[in-house]
């Protein structure tokens, strides 16, 4: 399925969704910052998730596993611009709901959601990289958080493995996930040329009725979108037209996850950035020399939030 028949998707984003942005995708809303639809959750001070305490000493609620023990000081830094408590309540994700996280990383969101859901009698799904495509960085990182989400059943719970890639097969039956969450992956699907599968992997996963969520660097309107996102930065009515010709409506947009000082202008994209701070190209060695100063004053990435839904 496409927006406008007969239009090469690709050529004409490589000529600039900018110019074209309401006619290229058939009227669909973002070729500004913000939209009439989109929703501010507010936060706390510079950027601190206001914690309720009683709710934070309550086993079995997301600001339990937020504050969790087991979670990491790296990690919980994060906090103030990833806001996972605000983004896992404007994903609608619940205790007892199947929640398929795709292209989990080392695991940020998964410290989260694992204990949650595991309280709450849910389900847990982690999509690694796809085995026979993974290389060897990839292969090791899909070992290393097996190993680490497999080693503490009373705590994770039985965290269900599957696979996305090119060749992979369903990431779980079909119609049996409450929700999808694909959180800063969308410009490595680009780069792999596999991000139109996986809106469709994941359209096939959910319930009727069920969550794609989504939170991915987001590139400034006005300049030609990058096919293969190597900059990192991805433009969010590319995404809302990848999301619309799975089949998926949209429903919501957030700013909780914006950040106003990122430029975007970093000599290696939006790694140069924390938690990333990569300081060469790839495949160089760090640079010693690198001043990161002033990519630390600017923090996480500029990111889109962004809600769908599987039509009932």
């Amino acid at each position: 399925m496409t927006l406008l028949a007969g239009v090469d998707r690709r050529r004409m984003m490589n000529a600039g969704l900018g110019l074209g942005c309401a006619v290229m995708l058939g009227g669909l809303p973002g070729c500004g910052r913000k939209d009439p639809e989109s929703e501010i959750i507010p936060d706390g001070t510079e950027g601190e998730e206001v914690i309720d305490p009683k709710l934070a000493r309550q086993e079995g609620t997301i600001e339990w596993a937020v504050v969790g023990s087991w979670r990491s000081t790296t990690d919980k830094a994060r906090d103030k611009f990833r806001h996972p408590i605000a983004l896992l309540n404007f994903f609608e994700v619940r205790p007892k709901h199947t929640v398929v996280d795709m292209w989990p990383g080392f695991g940020y969101m998964s410290e989260i959601l694992a204990p949650y859901l595991t309280h709450g009698k849910g389900r847990y799904v982690a999509a690694l990289f796809e085995k026979a495509k993974a290389d060897q960085a990839q292969g090791a990182l899909n070992e290393k958080y097996r190993e680490r989400f497999s080693s503490n059943k009373k705590l994770y719970g039985a965290v269900d493995f599957t696979e996305f890639g090119p060749d992979s097969g369903a990431l779980v039956p079909a119609g049996t996930a409450d929700c999808v969450l694909m959180l800063l992956v969308i410009q490595d699907w680009m780069i792999r040329g596999s991000v139109e599968k996986a809106f469709e992997d994941a359209f096939a996963a959910l319930k009727p009725g069920g969550i794609l969520g989504v939170e991915q660097h987001r590139a400034d309107i006005g300049a030609a979108q990058e096919p293969a996102g190597a900059q990192g930065y991805v433009q969010e009515p590319f995404v809302r037209q990848l999301a619309a010709e799975a089949g998926f409506q949209f429903v919501k947009a957030s700013e909780i996850n914006a950040n106003p000082k990122d430029d975007k202008d970093h000599p290696f994209g939006v790694w140069t950035l924390p938690p990333y701070r990569q300081t060469a190209e790839r495949g160089q060695p760090p640079n010693p020399e690198f001043d990161g100063a002033l990519y630390e004053s600017i923090g996480e990435s500029d990111r889109m939030t962004l809600k769908f839904r599987k039509p009932q």
